[in-house]
Parts: C-alpha cells; sequence; structure tokens
C-alpha cells in the first residue's frame, strides 16, 4: 500500500511539474501585439518584449527569390576575409547573389578564401579593384584595419556606391578611427549577434542568426530597406532595428562582460575556491563549468532564467534566490564602469593601441597561453573526452 501511496504521489509530482515547467515556457515566450501575423502566416511581426513593442523583421519577408531581384543589379564588394567575411560571403556566394572578395593578394586571407573556392580574377581580387568593381562595399576588416586602411578607402567610395559595416566601432568613434563615412551615399549596417562561424553554421542548418540592423546615411530613401535584406542575404533569421551607437556600445560591453570577459572571471574565481578548499581538479571543474554548459546554460537559452530554476531541486532554488541579489549587488558597480568605459571610448582606444602593434599577433598569442595553460581548462579537456557522444 505504502509503495502504491509512493508511486501515486510521485506520479501527481511528475505531473504537477510537467504543468509547472509548461507553464513557464509558455510565460517565456514573447507576446504577440495584436496586429502581428498568425500561426502559419510569416512577416514583419511586432513583438512586446517586457512591455516595449518593437517590430522585427525575419527571413520569411526576403526568400530567396526576393533577395536575387533586389541585389539583380549590384556587385557585392566584402572587405576582409576574418571571422566575419568568411561566414557572411559564404552565405551571400550560396544565396547567389553576385558578391566579390577584397583581400590583399597572396596574404593570408587571401590563401584562406582560394581554399574556400574563390576564384582570383573571378570574384577574388585585391581591396580597390574589389571596391570599384563594387556597388555594395562590406567593410569587413577588423576593427583596427579599419581605421589603417581608411585613407586609401574612402577615395573609392564613389556617390551611388553603398558602404556597409557589421559593426559600428569605426564612424561612431570616428574621433579615435579617423573613420568618416562619406555624406553622399548610404552607410548602413547589419550586425550578427555571433561569430562569423555561428552566422555560417546556423546558415548551413537551414536556421539563421540574430542581427541587429541601423542606418547611418540614408541619401536613397531606402538604406533602411537595403539594410534589412542584406542581413537577411548574410544568414540572419530574425532582424532588430538599433543604431550604430547603441550596437557599438551594447556588443563592446557584453563582450567585455557576460559573454566573455565576466563569466570567464567567474569560472576563474568559483574554480579557484573550491580547489583550495580541497576539492578535485575535476570536482571543481563540474561543479563550474561542464554543469552550466551541458545542463543549466542550455535551459537558460531554449525556456529562460525562470524555467531553469523550477527545473532544479528545491534546494539548489533556494540557495540561487537568496544568492543572486547579492551576486547583482556586488557586480553592478563593475558594469557601470565597463559600461562608462565603452561609451567614453577608452575601450575603443585600447583595442586600437594594441592590434594596430605590428607584434600584436604574437603578443595575442601569449596572453591566450596562459589561459590555456591554465588548469581549469587543461582539466576541461578531460573532462570533454569523457562525454558520452566522444566515446
Amino acid at each position: 500500500m505504502y509503495r502504491n501511496v509512493a508511486k501515486l504521489t510521485a506520479r501527481a509530482a511528475a505531473a504537477s511539474s510537467k504543468r509547472s515547467l509548461s507553464a513557464l515556457a509558455s510565460a517565456a515566450r514573447p507576446t504577440l501585439a495584436k496586429n502581428q501575423s498568425v500561426a502559419g502566416v510569416r512577416g514583419i511581426k511586432k513583438i512586446n518584449f517586457g512591455g516595449v513593442e518593437e517590430l522585427v523583421h525575419e527571413r520569411a519577408d526576403w526568400p530567396r527569390e526576393k533577395l536575387l531581384e533586389y541585389f539583380k543589379n549590384d556587385t557585392l564588394a566584402l572587405i576582409g576575409y576574418g571571422s566575419q567575411g568568411y561566414g557572411q560571403g559564404l552565405n551571400l556566394r550560396d544565396n547567389g547573389l553576385n558578391v566579390i572578395i577584397g583581400v590583399r593578394k597572396n596574404g593570408a586571407s587571401w590563401k584562406a578564401a582560394i581554399e574556400d573556392g574563390w576564384v582570383p580574377g573571378e570574384n577574388l581580387f585585391d581591396v580597390s579593384e574589389a571596391i570599384n568593381k563594387g556597388t555594395i562595399v562590406m567593410n569587413l576588416l577588423s576593427d583596427a584595419a579599419q581605421s589603417e586602411t581608411w585613407p586609401s578607402v574612402a577615395p573609392l567610395l564613389t556617390e551611388g556606391k553603398t558602404l556597409y559595416f557589421s559593426h559600428g566601432f569605426s564612424p561612431v568613434f570616428s574621433n579615435l578611427t579617423n573613420v568618416v563615412p562619406p555624406k553622399n551615399i548610404d552607410v548602413i549596417l547589419a550586425a550578427p549577434k555571433g561569430s562569423g562561424r555561428t552566422v555560417r553554421s546556423l546558415f548551413k542548418e537551414g536556421r539563421g542568426i540574430n542581427s541587429s540592423y541601423a542606418v547611418w546615411n540614408d541619401v536613397t530613401g531606402k538604406a533602411e530597406e537595403k539594410a534589412i535584406a542584406l542581413a537577411v542575404a548574410v544568414g540572419s533569421g530574425y532582424v532588430y532595428e538599433t543604431t550604430f551607437e547603441k550596437e557599438v556600445n551594447s556588443d563592446l560591453y557584453g563582450e567585455r562582460g557576460c559573454l566573455m570577459g565576466g563569466i570567464h572571471g567567474m569560472f576563474l574565481a568559483q574554480y579557484e575556491v573550491l580547489r583550495e578548499n580541497g576539492h578535485s581538479p575535476s570536482e571543481a571543474f563540474n561543479e563550474t563549468v561542464e554543469e552550466a554548459t551541458q545542463s543549466l546554460y542550455p535551459l537558460v537559452g531554449k525556456y529562460g532564467m525562470d524555467y531553469m530554476y523550477d527545473a532544479c531541486s528545491t534546494t539548489a532554488r533556494r540557495g540561487a534566490l537568496d544568492w543572486y541579489p547579492i551576486f547583482k549587488d556586488a557586480l553592478k558597480p563593475v558594469f557601470q564602469d565597463l559600461y562608462a568605459s565603452v561609451k567614453d571610448g577608452s575601450e575603443t582606444q585600447r583595442s586600437l593601441d594594441f592590434n594596430s602593434q605590428p607584434d600584436y599577433r604574437e603578443k595575442l598569442e601569449e596572453e591566450l597561453k596562459v589561459i590555456r595553460a591554465m588548469e581549469i581548462w587543461q582539466v576541461g579537456k578531460e573532462v570533454r573526452k569523457l562525454r558520452p557522444e566522444n566515446n
């Protein structure tokens, strides 16, 4: 009897938990405005994000046939073949658009482009020739390289062309970069929210990355439309409006904070305290990184923080609820200082100073060696080998 009661209790608890999780998952979805497309009918959407309505454009607004028609008279000259150049360039090519690559002849990027099927003299040229051929010039050089090459690039941006960026860095901080876009041409931005490798992989999966778009100059009256179309053409699934200033400020801030710098610092601090208190390397890593990235963060990404809290034990939930305000209060002053440093150009200046040095790659490698040699990440290599998918 007790076993039956226990089973019934367990079933009831499971059902209750399932209903609770389902409710949380539903609550986490954005609220559709009254004029938004219903299921099965796709298009521009007005979505309520936490009480603020925003227009969101999606890939279905710009199917491949529409893109081909819209850009039929254009040559997209993509300058630079780093992370974003690689991802956006290959996606544009796969979409059937007339895209050419412009990089320094016989340099590392030139050789990488050839390996990816770009053909010298056909769709691979040096920078100046590509810009001259292009109607839409996509400046995807690194931020430091954009500053260094601007004196030679600017005179080639003649009337009738469009200048495209994927980062607001150069024009927003023109007092530091000296990149001042011409006033007689359209200047637009489409900024994928991820690395070029992710832009490419999500496109190949038939999905699409989230991106922001913005307009700096609208000479033709079609700059906004062009920016949205290009955002979809390079591999975006959903496209959100922003400004050049907001894009660069949020981007630099996020990279230094929760996306990379801040989370790495928290990982290290937690790991070191565990090791200092006698925990083994594997236990410290599992409790700091492995459980976060493999179990909990995917739940946050898919359903939201509230769902993740509800999916955990009551003990874990109680502790997290008690401690997150303490962490927030301790960290918010750091984030306020960080944002101020981004907004006043300090982070931009530091980036330019370091990345403009002739030996910056060697110096960067030395810093990365320090990270690779850290115990936490050495342990991580071994832990990853033990994952079921790797056996």
